[in-house]
């Protein structure tokens, strides 16, 4: 693949990066795959509750397929927890099963708020998804943003968290990651024990989850018009996923994993259009089937240090990269480049010297919405990097929601982007 000048690399992300993926003690460690060539899909996950019924295709999109009721994840005190199994979309137009778990409050009212947060899910492996996270043996495992996301339960609310990369596990696919997110919605509003058909609805997430947050912003009013959004919050956003690529590639870069497990989830969700095994050299394809099940942490220590020269033929990487369909599968993924915007309310947040995200997609992303009438809050928060701003940034997030719950009218940003 081609790759341009990547933004010059600081010591506070080299260190937070390596922090990231020290955090946790792996307990899922990936099997190597013997396939030297093709697609590597993840293994599946020994449960017949994510199984595909016979008559998927009969089913409509937010269909309900399967529901088990679960105890509450642990660090969710007070909490009712539900997965529902529903009916999907892929990015191929084909119908898929995909998961959600809904955590609401015990003895919720009626109607209460639903957020669908996208969870963190830097990963290839099915296993590394919430509805199998938020059950982590290892706490360390589980979901990142879990003490937010109890916040936002003990506010009253109910909180949709779905599997959004979907059953190939297709990190980097946005646009089936925010059809998945519509899907997920439309079923908890359709599980009537739930008693949420009336309620008001609210996306958040942040960096790979907030790029699945952004695409179903900007997808609902043309693939779920019904579901009644009041507003999207997402933070620290990949806008434009091939530019993401070419800066964490061209030279050696702490997190190079995450470039690699991004081209090779497109290759799963795009099997006919992004054929990027068949450029792969013999580190290549050690270092992809090495992360091809696995989570964040393995994928960021895998991956570190390495370029895309250390991984793949460059003429033959030039030659995919400039491919019209390559480049299709990039614009259809990259929320910068859908022509579509959101219907209600956007926040938006991140730190003003994150060099792991193109800054200037998100300013161009946000300036269209302005142009079509968007109303749009953006917050530049005080964090160095992109890791810690997801914490920072995730209470204005809430506090965002909680204002289009409540019926105010939203402050706009626009006049100054």
């Amino acid at each position: 693949m081609r790759f341009t000048t990547a933004r010059p690399l600081t010591g506070r992300l080299a260190t937070a990066v390596a922090a990231m993926a020290l955090a946790a003690t792996p307990s899922l460690v990936a099997a190597p795959s013997a396939q030297a060539e093709g697609i590597v899909y993840p293994a599946s996950v020994n449960d017949s509750f994510y199984s595909t019924p016979d008559d998927i295709a009969d089913r409509q999109p937010g269909d309900v397929l399967a529901t088990r009721v679960l105890p509450p994840p642990l660090g969710f005190p007070g909490t009712d927890a539900v997965q529902l199994k529903f009916r999907s979309t892929n990015s191929a137009g084909e119908p898929i099963s995909a998961v959600t778990t809904v955590l609401s409050p015990q003895g919720g009212a009626p109607g209460r708020p639903l957020v669908s947060y996208q969870a963190i899910i830097n990963a290839l492996g099915l296993e590394c998804a919430p509805s199998t996270a938020l059950y982590a043996p290892n706490p360390l495992r589980g979901i990142r943003e879990s003490p937010g996301l109890l916040i936002a339960i003990q506010r009253g609310w109910s909180l949709a968290v779905p599997d959004h990369l979907g059953p190939n596990s297709a990190y980097g696919a946005a646009k089936v990651g925010g059809q998945i997110t519509l899907d997920g919605i439309r079923a908890a509003q359709r599980y009537a024990p739930l008693e949420l058909a009336d309620s008001p609805v609210g996306i958040a997430g942040y960096s790979g989850g907030g790029m699945a947050t952004a695409m179903a912003a900007a997808l609902a009013p043309t693939y779920a018009p019904e579901i009644p959004i009041v507003g999207s919050a997402y933070g620290g956003v990949p806008m434009d996923i091939g530019e993401m690529a070419r800066e964490l590639g061209e030279s050696a870069h702490p997190a190079f994993g995450l470039a690699m497990a991004a081209a090779l989830g497109l290759e799963r969700e795009y099997p006919d259009r992004m054929p990027v095994s068949e450029q792969l050299n013999g580190a290549g394809r050690e270092l992809r089937d090495r992360i091809a099940n696995a989570c964040t942490n393995e994928i960021l220590l895998a991956g570190a240090g390495r370029s895309m020269a250390d991984v793949a033929d460059a003429a033959a990487g030039l030659a995919l990269l400039d491919s019209p369909t390559v480049q299709e599968v990039l614009m259809e993924n990259s929320v910068e480049k859908v022509a579509a915007v959101p219907n209600a309310p956007v926040y938006e947040w991140h730190s003003p010297t994150d060099v792991l995200i193109p800054l200037d997609a998100i300013s161009t992303t946000l300036r269209r919405y302005c142009d079509a009438g968007v109303a749009v809050r953006t917050e530049l928060v005080p964090s160095p990097d992109h890791i810690t701003a997801a914490v920072i940034g995730l209470p204005g997030a809430l506090d965002f929601l909680d204002g289009r719950f409540a019926g105010i009218a939203p402050s706009s940003d626009c006049g100054a982007l």
